[in-house]
């Protein structure tokens, strides 16, 4: 049995029983834009997804045999972006003409502006539940693994060989071309040799996550969405938690984290905290809950730019972010252009 190397598909197979039509596979590229996660070749059927593991499990949109030979890649002159600031003047005939200058680092203030150093916050880990059968072929359930069921006795039991899972316990992450996983320093710019990066640590496979109950109450522990976009001054956060009970629930905002403690419907609850990137003001910060999500407004004690909304103490590379637009949400189509203290300060006096 050999793997299958077409985007979309990753199944093992028997060369010797290859039909026409075995394979189901995207024919087209990643796009990754704004945060939403899709497929070039068949974008218009399959809407753009959020999270990462919906948009591996979208379902190819073209049937071939299938095939182990490394695809192709055209070689990629995408460079970093500079980190810039941008400034506006305005021309005799009235037209906005925008101007950058290179970012110097922003004074903070805290007594040292070495970038804060903390302990990361601990990751619960899904654990397999092998009171669940699994049908053969089924994949590995963590980032990074990719192993196909074959028995109990192989995968599941036992310490053999193919017990041992090597995977990313942490998120992916696409920065300005750049991908790769908190957990680990290593980035690369093609998709192809995104899916190829070695799992940074070994543990167990989970073929069926157990589902995590609280003992008093029982309540089922669930996961909900986290977005963020920053302005030189906030940090706006949103927890896509739908029907949030306002009453019951709690967030409490600190210096250095937050703590969400959601109620919601069908007996489930959302529990996290997680430790923010840099200092915050509690009592300057606020929350609200709506119908459909809850958002936080953390307000920055100083005027540095968050790479990320969680901290880690891994080292990141060349990442950083673009600060967000006011007048509507995401950086397409925005009102009114956010400066941070500096160009502002230069705006006002031009």
């Amino acid at each position: 049995m050999v793997r299958c190397t077409r985007k979309g598909c990753g199944q093992e197979y028997d060369p010797d029983n290859n039909p026409a039509d075995s394979c189901r596979y995207h024919l087209g590229a990643p796009v990754f834009h704004e945060g939403l996660k899709s497929w070039s070749c068949c974008s218009d059927t399959n809407k753009p997804v959020l999270d990462f593991d919906e948009f591996m499990n979208i379902t190819g949109c073209t049937l071939s045999t299938h095939t182990n030979e490394v695809p192709k890649t055209a070689t990629s002159t995408q460079q970093p972006l500079p980190n810039v600031n941008l400034t506006m003047t305005k021309s005799p005939g009235g037209k906005e003409v925008y101007s950058s200058t290179p970012v110097k680092p922003a004074a903070t203030r805290t007594p040292s502006a070495a970038p804060l150093q903390a302990e990361k916050a601990p990751v619960v880990e899904d654990e397999d539940d092998l009171t669940i059968p699994i049908s053969p072929g089924a994949l590995c359930r963590r980032k990074g693994c990719g192993v196909a069921f074959v028995s109990d006795e192989v995968n599941r039991l036992g310490d053999g060989d193919g017990t041992v899972c090597s995977y990313h316990p942490a998120p992916p992450i696409f920065r300005e071309g750049s991908k790769g996983y908190l957990c680990c320093k290593r980035r690369v710019l093609e998709f192809d040799e995104f899916l190829k990066i070695q799992g940074c640590k070994t543990g167990r496979h989970v073929f069926a996550p157990k589902v995590q109950v609280l003992d008093s109450l029982a309540e089922q522990l669930t996961d909900c969405r986290v977005d963020h976009f920053q302005t030189p001054s906030e940090v706006h956060v949103s927890v896509f938690a739908k029907g949030s009970d306002r009453e019951r629930s709690t967030i409490k905002i600190e210096e250095t984290q937050i703590h969400f403690d959601l109620y919601l419907p069908s007996s489930k609850r959302f529990k996290r905290t997680i430790s923010l990137f840099g200092p915050v003001d509690p009592d300057s910060s606020s929350s609200k809950f709506y119908g459909t999500k809850v958002e936080v407004i953390l307000k920055k004690s100083d005027t540095r730019s968050w790479t990320l909304l969680e901290k880690t103490t891994h080292d990141l590379g060349n990442i950083s972010l673009t600060f967000g637009v006011s007048g509507r949400t995401g950086t397409i189509g925005g009102k009114e252009i956010v400066l941070d203290e500096a160009n502002r300060h230069r705006e006002l006096q031009s």
